[in-house]
């Protein structure tokens, strides 16, 4: 390639200092290095990203999160309403609360309506109906879930539910189908018994 000299002149030759060896094949070899970095990096992601265990996490992750929104949905929209009617509650079981302190527009005998009229007045509210919501829902979830992992173990011979017994010697919960502890390393038939 063509360079311009201090004379204002173009010449072939290589500046002064610099070998007449540079050659195209340089350039090439610098991108195919390029090339084969991003390529491996590009099928390390794939490999990673869409290897069995990282996509069957996703998948339980996305339909234990739709599980839950079902179950609390049931919960909360259809079985709390009947029994909020049967018992003397007078209101849905989340707008139960306590005013432990008053707010300054607080009427005597009145009070307050609703958890969000007393929260807007300033006042220090235990709001013990949204916690015993939150209760019952994280029960009927468990609930569920274990409904649903005794359906899957009985239809399928991979164990979900593991039982367990405690290790008459470090009293830690084993297997109850394994033959020697995992921390203490005894015997779960008692062959130290006999030995002595």
């Amino acid at each position: 390639m063509p360079r311009l000299t201090t004379e204002g002149t173009y010449t072939d030759s290589p500046p002064p200092g610099h070998s007449t060896s540079y050659d195209a094949d340089d350039d090439d070899d610098l991108l195919d290095q390029g090339r084969a970095k991003a390529r491996r990096f590009l099928n390390g992601f794939i490999d990673f990203a869409f290897q069995g265990n990282v996509l069957e996490i996703a998948f339980g992750l996305i339909i234990a999160s739709m599980f839950t929104a079902l179950v609390t949905s049931l919960m909360t929209d259809i079985l709390l309403p009947p029994i909020s009617v049967l018992l003397p509650l007078n209101k849905n079981l989340e707008e139960k609360f306590a005013v432990l302190r008053k707010g300054p527009n607080f009427e005597g005998e009145k009070g307050y309506n609703t958890l969000k009229q007393a929260q807007e007045d300033g006042a220090v509210v235990m709001a013990y109906g949204f916690f015993l919501n939150r209760l019952i829902n994280f029960v009927g979830v468990g609930l569920s879930l274990y409904g649903m992992a005794a359906t899957y173990q009985y239809f399928s011979k991979d164990p979900i539910i593991k039982r367990t017994v405690k290790c008459r010697y470090c009293r830690k919960s084993v297997n109850e189908k394994a033959a020697r502890c995992v921390n203490c390393t005894s015997w779960q038939d008692g062959r130290e018994d006999r030995l002595f």
